[in-house]
This record gives C-alpha cells, sequence and structure tokens, in this order.
C-alpha cells in the first residue's frame, strides 16, 4: 500500500481476505507514495496494491482529466492492461478526490468556499501538503494549470500522517486534503470548492498483475466482494477510527469491518 492511514486499511482488508482463504501474504504496507507504488507492482516486487482512477487517469497515464466515474474506470483499465500488463479490479463507490481545506473560522472570516477564492489570497495562505503534492499533475502543478499563475506564501511539505497536526497546530492555514479523510467532519473542517475542475473522481479499486491473477483467478472474485460496500461515508469512519482520538490500529479497523460484514470470520 501507500503511505497514509486509508491504504494501509485497504491494503490489511485485501491482505487479510486472503488470509482467511488460508493464502500465505506478504504485506508491503507504507511504501511511499504513487511512484513508488506503482513502480513495485510494475517490477513485480508487489502483486497488488489500492489504487485511485484519477491518480492513474493524471499522475500515470498523464491524461486529461476528466469527471464522469465509469469513463475514468474505463479509460485507466484499458490503458494500465496496454502498457502495464495490469488490471484493475471493481471500483468502489467511494470518492477519495483531492482537495484544499480550512477550519470553518477561516472560511467564515475570509468569506472563502471556493480555490477560486483562495488562489485571490494565495500570497498569503501557507498550505500543508505531502512530498509528492509540488510535481504531481493533480497537485500543485495541476492547480497553476487550471487556476492561472499563482504561489503560495509557503508550502509546508510533511509526512501524510503529520500534515493534520500541523495545520490544526497553525503551521499552516489551508491542508491538502482528500474526500475520505476522517479529519474533515472529525475537526470540521470546510472542503473548498474545485469551481474550476480539476480533479476526476478518485474511486479506489485493487490494481493487480495479470500474471498474479492467471496464477490465482480466485483472488478478482475474493477482493471484489468488499468493494460495493466501501462508500465515501464509510471509508471516512474507518479513517477516522485509526487517526481520531480512539487511534485504532489499522489491521484491527480492518478485521472488525470484514467480520461485521462476514467477509472473514471472526
Amino acid at each position: 500500500s501507500k503511505n497514509f492511514t486509508e491504504q494501509l486499511i485497504l491494503g490489511e482488508m485485501y491482505a487479510q481476505i486472503f488470509e482467511a482463504q488460508g493464502v500465505e501474504v506478504e504485506r508491503a504496507l507504507n511504501l511511499g507514495g504513487t511512484a513508488v507504488a506503482h513502480e513495485a507492482l510494475v517490477n513485480g516486487e508487489i502483486d497488488l496494491y489500492p489504487e485511485y482512477t484519477g491518480t492513474g487517469l493524471l499522475t500515470i497515464l498523464e491524461m486529461d482529466t476528466m469527471s464522469d466515474p465509469d469513463e475514468v474506470y474505463e479509460i485507466v483499465s484499458e490503458e494500465y492492461a496496454d502498457q502495464f500488463d495490469l488490471v484493475w479490479l471493481d471500483q468502489a463507490p467511494m470518492n477519495n478526490s483531492n482537495a484544499i481545506a480550512v477550519t470553518r473560522e477561516f472560511s467564515e472570516e475570509n468569506d472563502l468556499t471556493t480555490i477560486s477564492q483562495l488562489v485571490e489570497m494565495a500570497d498569503q495562505i501557507t498550505l500543508a501538503a505531502v512530498p509528492d503534492f509540488p510535481e504531481r499533475p493533480d497537485g500543485l502543478v495541476g492547480l497553476q494549470e487550471v487556476y492561472g499563475d499563482f504561489e503560495f506564501q509557503e508550502i509546508v511539505i510533511l509526512d501524510p500522517g503529520l500534515k493534520y497536526q500541523a495545520f490544526l497546530n497553525g503551521d499552516a492555514n489551508a491542508v491538502l486534503a482528500f474526500g475520505t479523510d476522517g479529519q474533515v467532519a472529525g475537526y470540521d473542517l470546510v472542503i473548498l470548492e474545485d469551481d474550476q475542475g480539476l480533479w476526476p473522481p478518485y474511486r479506489v479499486a485493487p490494481v493487480i498483475r495479470q500474471e498474479t491473477l492467471n496464477a490465482c483467478p480466485g483472488a478478482a472474485t475474493l477482493l471484489n466482494e468488499v468493494q460495493p460496500l466501501l462508500t465515501s461515508e464509510v471509508m471516512a469512519d474507518l479513517n477516522w477510527q485509526v487517526d481520531g482520538d480512539e487511534a485504532r490500529e489499522p489491521e484491527d479497523v480492518a478485521r472488525d469491518f470484514l467480520v461485521e460484514n462476514g467477509l472473514i470470520e471472526d
């Protein structure tokens, strides 16, 4: 998996689903960002990991953004098969879209509800973001292409697990968020509207090597069973169980969810 809470939970779900069927699993969770995980998959160092359709479209395939979730899924599925011999399994209904969030107080004080409005005051904004944000086409590069040639006062680069802490401590007045982050509801943050339509849908799916699927044809059926259950609300709640006051371990959150939904036995 990649290196943030949601990925750790999803990676654990996939691993535990296999283990419940007696399959031996080697975990390579918390690998790093998209480039690291994708490269490991293409090189055969891992067999699968959770990926997002919008990330596949913009970051890996470097294609133009689009808004229809099924169209994005169809394109990434076809292109990954042709270019990398990789298979996208079923996409979940959740949408972990990129976003920029501010506190409700900051939003109300500055009458701030859209990214266009944020750009107008960008020279007053310190943004807490993650390491690959400055170079990603759905990060700073895309924001500047879609919203104009602007510069933030400062971009504070932090590991995903630290960005909200720095933001809430006052080290930044805006934070790079994701649609299913538990902190958004947990801390009553305001997601700024992407009013110029930079970001496509980011629905998650297991991406698996065709070679692996050929060797383990039942893997698709097992993994696809969990996908319809992963709505944005469900995923945000699972993330908050780890990142909120409960501070539960991702493997425990994943296990309880699978047991509650009858996908594995307690």
